[in-house]
């Protein structure tokens, strides 16, 4: 409940950013640049400070919610929806199937998940869909063993075997009865690869090939707030605990879920 509740706060806080946020992102005004938060005597016009350019640190950590979770979320959905179809397919067919695809993917794992992220993104070009895809395809193989994993589990199950016997083809058989009966680790297994997706926007905002100014995430905020780590430190603080909060967040969620839908269930890829 405790991750739930974290969770949806920094939703709706991604959601209602025009609303809640006091000023625009990209509002600057160098008369007031790097003025101090509030408890170490700043204003209460901006109660986190400004920025280097005079802009309301508090409405970018707004708007850069909901960037980051996008990221964290989409790129997820893509790695999931790419990774499971192939997971799924390799643990069903077996065989020179599954050789070619586990291959593929251990070929792929053999490369610092970061680096080939890095390398999509420098390809592709910065931009918020440049990451979302970069993440997600350089992450699939994650999801492609957990499901082929859990396929295997279910592939011979004596419901799999009746329709199979009953010449049902192996489209309907993957779609009405293995995938229902894998979708529970899966699930719980996504929820735990949100934090590192944040985590990895942050990386790849920090080394120039993320969101791009003056749209804001949390990974270019300490990108561009490196340089005053010693004198303004709020700046790099701010958005470091708010990546902190949401990971930690996220995996109290996936640890409650990994509880109520199988309590057997200690490692996903098992």
């Amino acid at each position: 409940m405790s991750g739930a509740v974290v969770v949806t706060v920094f939703v709706v806080v991604g959601l209602l950013a025009p609303w809640i946020a006091a000023h625009d992102y990209d509002e600057q005004d160098l008369s007031i640049a790097l003025r101090p938060p509030l408890w170490s005597g700043g204003e209460l016009a901006h109660p986190l400070g400004t920025d280097e350019f005079g802009r309301d640190t508090l409405s970018r950590l707004v708007y850069g919610t909901r960037v980051s979770l996008m990221v964290g979320f989409f790129s997820v959905v893509v790695a999931g929806l790419l990774g499971t179809s192939l997971g799924v397919l390799a643990g069903y067919r077996g065989g020179r199937v599954d050789a070619l695809l586990m291959g593929v993917a251990d070929v792929q794992y053999s490369f610092p998940y970061i680096l080939l992220a890095i390398l999509i993104a420098a390809f592709w070009g910065a931009g918020l869909v440049s990451v979302i895809a970069a993440l997600g395809l350089a992450s699939w193989m994650t999801f492609a063993r957990a499901a082929r994993a859990s396929t295997l589990s279910v592939r011979e199950s004596e419901h799999v075997l009746a329709a199979r016997a009953l010449g049902a083809r192996p489209a309907r058989i993957v779609l009405r009865h293995v995938l229902p009966n894998i979708v529970a680790p899966l699930i719980v297994f996504t929820t735990f690869q949100v934090p590192s997706r944040i985590l990895a926007e942050a990386t790849l905002s920090f080394v120039g090939l993320g969101i791009q100014p003056p749209m804001p995430s949390w990974g270019n905020m300490l990108s561009q707030s490196r340089g005053y780590l010693l004198s303004q430190p709020w700046l790099v603080a701010l958005p470091g605990l708010a990546l902190t909060i949401v990971a930690l967040g996220v995996n109290q969620l996936g640890d409650g879920l990994r509880d109520r839908l199988d309590p057997r269930m200690k490692d996903p890829l098992n």
